[in-house]
């Protein structure tokens, strides 16, 4: 008997992403908060170990669980010289034309030999509370004859509840870091769906998160 093939969806744990929030299958929920990062490097000593302490502290605060995700890419550098080449060709004075052909090239050959790499920080909030359920006798909300519009109603305010919870995290994750001199910002829906996109096809190099408003 031959088995059933199982597609790609199959094996991935979300169900939806609404509103910037990660809905999963099992009915847990996840946010995405993009921070920058330090360079310690450029710190002193003193500086260096308060940041570290800080940052200790921040996490010995937290009663829930995080996870923090560093994802590394090949920077892309085709629209930066798309850039380049159509202010090349409206130069009207031929010495910087000549210049910015001869810049062009010298990128190109740059980054063929040397991997020019970017680095985005990702910290992974979670909620799942089992403790949001109907009450009642559960053979009889099993056999009840709800209409869609009912069981509507009840899936949308059991995403408001669990996302209201989550957002409280979601704020304290991001005033920790800002304490740590760290700044941070929320993934919208768009966003959270391109890091996935990037996660499962990691050959792909278009698409930029955006980082404008931290």
């Amino acid at each position: 008997m031959a088995l059933k093939a199982k597609t790609t969806q199959e094996f991935v744990p979300i169900k939806e992403i609404r509103d910037g929030i990660i809905v999963l299958k099992d009915g847990g929920m996840r946010a995405i908060v993009l921070a920058n990062s330090v360079n310690l490097s450029l710190k002193s000593d003193e500086e260096q170990r308060a940041t570290i302490f800080q940052f200790q502290g921040f996490l010995n605060t937290l009663d829930f669980p995080i996870q923090i995700s560093v994802q590394s890419r090949r920077l892309n550098i085709k629209p930066y010289i798309a850039t380049l080449e159509n202010r090349m060709r409206v130069q009207n004075e031929p010495l910087l034309k000549i210049q910015t052909k001869e810049y062009i090239d010298f990128i190109r050959t740059f980054t063929e030999q040397v991997s020019i790499m970017t680095k985005n920080f990702f910290i992974i909030v979670s909620y799942s509370d089992t403790s949001i359920m109907p009450k009642g006798n559960f053979l009889e909300e099993l056999f009840a004859k709800k209409s869609k519009e009912e069981l509507r109603k009840k899936e949308e305010l059991d995403f408001e509840e669990k996302r209201s919870q989550l957002e409280e995290r979601v704020s304290v994750i991001r005033q920790g870091l800002s304490r740590c001199g760290i700044q941070s910002a929320q993934l919208g829906t768009e966003e959270a769906i391109e890091v996935f996109y990037k996660v499962f096809n990691p050959g792909e190099t278009e698409g930029k998160i955006n980082t404008s408003n931290i």
